[in-house]
């Protein structure tokens, strides 16, 4: 995994994208250090989606963070997390 572009020969399969999210109790609604765990679950999720897809690594990672507030009910926390999947040539 590499927020940057990879500078060897590879081959792209694909982009991938997961989003986690977690709601915020009314009791703790500032327990914004939950992103922590957001981020590794996103991570892992992009691994398995690499896996999936026959790949060796995923590269150009993203990842955006949203706190969204509705109007009745708590906050969730919620990350994306993307990236292009490449092969190496064996």
């Amino acid at each position: 995994m590499s927020t940057g572009d990879f500078n060897q020969a590879h081959v792209i399969k694909g982009v991938v994208a997961v989003t986690c999210h977690k709601m915020l109790t009314s009791e703790k609604p500032d327990e914004f250090e939950l992103f922590d765990q957001l981020f590794e679950d996103a991570k892992q999720q992009l691994f398995q989606k690499t896996k999936a897809r026959g790949g060796d690594g995923i590269v150009n990672v993203s990842f955006n963070t949203e706190v969204v507030r509705m109007s009745v009910a708590p906050k969730f926390l919620i990350v994306h997390g993307y990236g292009t999947v490449i092969t190496l040539p064996k």
